[in-house]
């Protein structure tokens, strides 16, 4: 890889993170970079359809607008550090408080920022290295919720040096390099189909394996096999994603939120939500609500 560029970026670190999930199966793709580190746990990551197995004490860098399936493996509750954050920094994009993509976002992202594009995504470090990034990881995230003069200097000075970390460990390995998922064309194009339709709550497998090209039979198996996951509860941890999103917003209330991500019903949003949560949508509304009023 060419590094020469290297010399003139420019980090913005726009959110860091510490997830801890006893059970975690979901989809993302996001405008920024992820940096991703395991510190506990297995897990398989679908890379734009590449499967990766990560484990504890590697790192998985995720260029803007890849898509990310990410299915724990292990017993033990998954781990990860993460922080999201741009190469070079721009005002415009610097004001974006979120880091979900959206198609619009897709077609503004600049060439400067798909540099890492064509990096082997993962890393596994070395005992020392493990050591020397958690410390920087966890200063990243001391200076992100302090906020403090200066602290937009040292988090991009810490991004830096947590990116030499996972470029150093890159190794030259052939079974770094993944495997690409059996069937993804078709579970690629039923994935999105489902992000485009989830509100409506008459979609189902039929009309999914009819968008994706493949019959409902043969779809339903990739989702097991490649995601460990049926279509439905794919389709019902999106709404229930969706949900949680609204929820935070605070703008619907419950029963205008089941109805806007596809629930036929607030009974059947309410259990569902339950089911995938642990709590009621009343409940996780009321902590967040009260997360707001502590930050104030």
């Amino acid at each position: 890889m060419d590094e020469s560029w290297m010399n003139s970026i420019s980090p913005f670190v726009r959110a860091v993170k510490i997830m801890k999930s006893s059970s975690l199966t979901g989809e993302w793709m996001d405008h920024d970079h992820v940096f991703t580190y395991i510190e506990q746990g297995e897990a398989e990551f679908f890379l734009s359809g590449v499967k990766y197995e990560a484990r504890e004490g590697d790192i998985l860098l995720m260029h803007p607008f890849m898509s990310h399936i990410i299915k724990s493996t292990s017993s033990v509750p998954l781990i990860q550090y993460i922080y999201h954050f741009d190469l070079f920094y721009d005002e415009e994009r610097s004001l974006l408080k979120y880091t979900a993509a959206t198609k619009r976002m897709r077609k503004k992202v600049v060439d400067r920022e798909m540099k890492l594009a064509s990096i082997v995504p993962i890393s596994h470090l070395q005992l020392a290295d493990r050591i020397d990034l958690k410390k920087r990881f966890l200063l990243l995230n001391k200076e992100f919720l302090d906020k403090q003069p200066g602290s937009s200097l040292i988090m991009k000075s810490i991004c830096l040096e947590l990116l030499h970390i996972f470029l150093k460990n890159q190794a030259d390995r052939k079974d770094d390099e993944g495997k690409m998922t059996k069937g993804w064309a078709f579970i690629e194009r039923a994935i999105n189909y489902i992000h485009e339709c989830f509100s409506d709550p008459q979609l189902n497998n039929v009309s999914i394996g009819e968008h994706a090209g493949v019959s409902t039979n043969h779809l339903s198996h990739l989702f097991k096999k490649q995601l460990g996951i049926s279509i439905h509860k794919y389709v019902t941890h999106i709404r229930i994603e969706q949900a949680k999103k609204r929820i935070v917003d605070g703008k619907l209330t419950l029963t205008e939120i089941a109805e806007e991500v596809g629930f036929s019903s607030i009974h059947l949003f309410s259990r569902s939500f339950k089911s995938a949560v642990g709590i009621m949508p009343s409940k996780f509304a009321a902590m967040q609500s009260a997360l707001i009023n502590e930050n104030r």
